[in-house]
Formats: structure tokens, sequence, C-alpha cells
């Protein structure tokens, strides 16, 4: 019952958070209105609030658990904000543009995400297991589960259902693990209704921190062979990103509850 109250009290802290920080965020528009809007796929203008809001409840969340966790989650949602301004306008995507800016002397915002985040991971990784491979497999899945959600965060609800669906197995699990899905998925849950209602998106800064969060609790409820499989999976997803994008853009998104608040209660 306690374990069960504490992943409770998680999800519920984080979508408070969440919630709380977008409001604030939509109410006093820190740089002005105009930083915080994008056009989305369908030319319609949306907010980046989401964003930063779920990498703070996340943090938050994950910090309550295990520091490192907290600061993976913080060094993940940082790089996301960075790269969401700078960035801005930016076509270059993926890690061999990145990379191939960086040999010719052009230090991108997705590099610097690219290897802030890996480093934050593995730091963390360090910290959070024991055995020498185990910190190193713990530190590629925490950056690959945070790049993996960037990648599917290629249309509305993507990024937010894709961490709903893998860390809802995660809530069954009993100490960190659960309590760290359950921060994840109660961050996803508060920024569904307007990222999925193309009022919002969540950006990198949301989209990063979401799987790092979401790695971190990986992390937590696995020995070295679940691990492996996850390092596995992620790094698999990275070397076939395009496809993996292209993949969650066919991703069916069932329709809004009704109990949901209109557009119209949600201004951007």
């Amino acid at each position: 019952m306690i374990t069960r109250t504490r992943r409770t009290v998680s999800f519920a802290l984080a979508a408070a958070v969440t919630r709380a920080a977008t409001a604030a965020l939509r109410a006093a528009t820190p740089g002005g209105r105009g930083r915080w809007e994008r056009t989305n796929h369908a030319g319609r203008t949306v907010v980046l609030y989401p964003g930063p809001a779920v990498a703070l409840a996340a943090t938050v969340g994950a910090g309550r658990v295990h520091p490192a966790a907290g600061f993976a989650v913080l060094a993940a949602g940082a790089c996301g904000v960075y790269d969401d301004i700078a960035g801005a306008g930016d076509p270059r995507r993926g890690f061999r543009a990145h990379l191939s800016a960086l040999r010719d002397g052009d230090v991108t915002s997705g590099a610097v995400k690219l290897f802030g985040i890996s480093a934050a991971a593995l730091a963390a990784g360090a910290v959070l297991k024991e055995r020498p491979l185990d910190k190193v497999l713990a530190g590629v899945v925490i950056a690959g589960a945070a790049h993996f959600v960037n990648l599917v965060d290629v249309r509305p609800g993507r990024a937010a259902g894709a961490v709903l669906a893998l860390g809802a197995p995660g809530l069954l699990r009993k100490g960190a693990g659960g309590e760290l899905s359950a921060t994840a998925t109660g961050a996803a849950a508060a920024a569904l209704p307007d990222d999925l209602g193309e009022r919002a998106m969540l950006g990198d800064a949301g989209a990063h921190a979401l799987g790092a969060a979401l790695g971190a609790a990986a992390v937590a409820g696995n020995g070295t062979a679940g691990l492996l499989a996850h390092a596995v999976a992620f790094v698999t997803a990275a070397v076939y990103g395009d496809k993996v994008s292209e993949a969650a853009r066919s991703w069916r998104i069932g329709p809004l509850p009704v109990a949901l608040p209109p557009a119209a209660t949600s201004p951007v």
C-alpha cells in the first residue's frame, strides 16, 4: 500500500506541476509571445509552454526518487530548451547532420544537445548503478530513451502517447522504477490534451525530459540483462531514426475523451 501510494503521489505531483507551470508560462510569456510560438506540421500556430513545464515536473519528480535521476532529466530538459531557442529554424536534423557540421567547425545546438544529454546520462548512470558495465548501459539507456521520445515527436500526441504506453508497465513495479514511471506518465498525461488538440507542443525540452525520466525508470527497474535489452533497442532506434520518425507519423492516436477541456478554455 505504501509503495502504491508513493506511485500515486508521484503521478499526481508530476501532473499538477506540469499544469501549474504551463499556466504560469502562458500568463507570463517571458521574452515575448513570439519566442514561444511555432508553426506545426499542419500550418497551425502552437505554443511551447508545456515543454519547459514538463521538464520542470519530471525533474522535480525524478529528483524526489534519486538526485542522479533528477540531474539527468534536468540536463535533458535544459539541452532541449537551448535547442528549441537556438536551433529554431535550423533545418539540420539527426546525428549525421550535426556531426558533419561539427567536423566543419560549426557547433550546432543539436550537437550541444547530443553531447550534453549523453554526458549527463553517463554521469547519472555511474551513480545509479554499481557494476562498471551497468553504469555504461544505464547511461546509454537514459540518453537513448531521451533521443527516442524526441524521434517520435513528429505529430501531435506522439511523444506523450509513447511515454504513456512505454511507461504504463513500469507503474506495476515496486520501488524507484515504479515511482519514476509514475513521474514520466503523470507529466505526459497532463501535457497530452493541449498537445493532441494542436494547441501546444512539447518541443525538444519536453520530449527529451520525458524520455530521460522514462530511461531512468528503466535503469532503476532492471539489472544487466534488462539494461542490455533496453540499450540495444534504443541504439537500434537511433540508427534507424528516419524510419522510426516516419513510422510515428502513421500512428493513430484516438480522440480526446469528452471530459477534456475544449480548445476555447485553453487559449494559446
